[in-house]
Parts: C-alpha cells; structure tokens; sequence
C-alpha cells in the first residue's frame, strides 16, 4: 500500500524517529503504527548495538531534590560528544532518567536498566535507552546514579557549568530556613570546586592512612637522615595533617572564608550558632561528567592527511 506524507509525520511525531525510516518502518508493515513502532524499537536496538562500542565520555550529570528537600538524585548519562550533551532533546532525556531514579529501589545500573520505563511501560529503561541512542545517532550510557535521603534535615544541590558537575550535600539539622539553607549551597559549590574525598577523617580508610604515614616516614627519613624519632613523628604528623585538610570536607580551607583561614567545619559551626541550630554535614556526593573514562584522542590533522594519500 502507499504510504502518505501524513502518515510518515505522524510516526515521526510518536517517535522521534528520522522520516525515512519512519517510512520504512510503515512500508514494512503495511501502515500498522503498532507493527511500525515495534519494527523502530527493534532498529533503535540493532542500532544501539553497532554504536555500543564508541567511547561515551561526554554527556551531562542531572541533581533532582524532592519539594520539601528531603530527597535528591545525582544521575549521569553519557554521550560520544558535548554537542549533544548541548541538544535539548538529550537534555530532556537526561531528566527523564533523573526522575526515574529518584524514585528507583534498584541497587545498581544493570537492575536499573531492567525496570519499567515511567515514561512508557511498554519499554524497559534499557529499551527507552536504545531508542534514544536510535534517534540521537550517538551511543549513549547511563552510568551511574546515587540517592541521598534525609528525614531530618535537608539534602542541598548545585550544579556547575551546566552540568559537567553535580553535587548533592546531606546536612542533618533541627533548623531549615534561608540561612541553613544558604550554607548548605555554599558547601556544595565547596565540593564542587576542592574535590574533598571524605567528609571527615573518621571515614578515612585506616588502611589508606597507615600506608600514606609509611611513605611519609621514608620520605622524612631521607631528607633528614640524621634526625631522631621525635623529629621524624613532627614531621609525618604534619605532613599528614595538611594531607587530611585536603581531602576531608570539614577540614578543608572554607573557599569564601574572608580571612583565608576559616574551615568548612568551622563555618558550619558559626551558621549553627548564630541561627540557634544543631547543625552537621552527614555526608555528599559529587559527580563530574567523564571522569575516570579514558577518551579518545583525535589527532584531526593526521586523520586529514590519511584520507589525502588515499
């Protein structure tokens, strides 16, 4: 049978997909939009499978919190380019994604992959995942995602340069108003730019931290070889405590302290005390777009030079 303009717009409208397959997809089945959007579904999946082995390290990281602040999501999704980590249509999928795991129970990405797709219970995440690669032509990955939960206090957000990094920060306390609320904002733009690893030394791996004085204490040993114990113990001891401001959250240097000297910790204390609150940093998260995926380096002007000898 022929197939019309119209109905070729309006496969395209249900599905987002191009209009030449969309009139592939209503030639092959004779005009049956149920049969058309199967034989799609079944294409984005063959599709997705040929772009699965390209490099995903772009991409966006999305922070949902809940109206009353008491639940957030941090997700990842990643794209082969920030072209289309740009596009509005990724964005709005990433969203899509965002949502669904707020509410998820699944422990990881593959039983997360598995649930009904909210948006469409005909399809699984992984299936609504595959479609998305089939109309955005670029391989797609949900990497990650991580809820935070807080019935007594607030979980804050902030996202940086439009989602190359997100962070969510977990603060327990028995006052939310404008003030704790700032300060909670103020330490996620904290994370967001110092990187801490922990958010206080009592979660540092005492392993991690054995090993680290080891190293310390040869290194002490060699620029002072002659020096007695107490000495080196100085020395390991303060090495490893500007280590620790470092890396754990509270101890790092507050970075709008005005005196350059003021803590996370220490600032949280004066918001507490100046707002009659209890008042404790229980934990973050932080997510930046890529990072620990190896991307290809593209030498474009010896790509050029190849296809010239050809």
């Amino acid at each position: 049978m022929a197939i019309t303009a119209k109905q070729v717009k309006e496969l395209r409208d249900m599905t987002g997909a191009g209009m030449m397959d969309c009139k592939k997809a209503l030639t092959a089945s004779d005009g049956d939009f149920d049969k058309a959007i199967e034989f799609l579904r079944e294409k984005g999946l063959a599709t997705a499978e040929k772009k699965a082995g390209r490099i995903a390290a772009e991409g966006l990281v999305k922070v949902l919190v809940s109206q009353d602040g008491t639940q957030a999501v941090a997700v990842e999704v990643n794209a082969e380019t920030d072209f289309v980590a740009k596009n509005e249509k990724f964005q709005a999928y990433v969203g899509q994604v965002a949502e669904q795991a707020m509410d998820t129970t699944a422990a990881d990405v593959d039983a997360f992959l598995a649930e009904t797709w909210k948006f469409d219970e005909s399809k699984t995440v992984k299936e609504a995942l595959a479609g998305q690669i089939a109309v955005i032509g670029e391989n797609m990955n949900i990497r990650r995602f991580e809820q935070v939960k807080e019935d007594a206090g607030l979980v804050a957000s902030y996202t940086h340069m439009g989602g190359k990094i997100g962070v969510l920060v977990d603060v327990v306390t028995d006052v939310v108003n404008d003030e704790t609320k700032e300060m909670a904002k103020n330490v996620c733009m904290q994370v967001a730019a110092l990187k801490p690893k922990y958010t206080t030394r009592a979660e540092v791996d005492q392993d991690y931290l054995a090993k680290e004085e080891e190293i310390l204490r040869a290194a002490a040993k060699n620029e002072k070889p002659d020096a007695n114990d107490k000495i080196i113990n100085g020395m390991v001891k303060g090495r490893l405590n500007k280590e620790l401001k470092e890396i754990c959250l509270v101890d790092q240097v507050y970075v709008k302290a005005e005196d350059g000297k003021q803590t996370v910790g220490k600032y949280v204390e004066q918001v507490a005390k100046a707002n009659g609150a209890k008042v404790e940093i229980k934990g973050f998260v932080r997510m930046e777009t890529g990072e620990g995926i190896e991307k290809k380096q593209v030498d474009f002007a010896a790509e050029v030079a190849a296809q010239m000898a050809q």
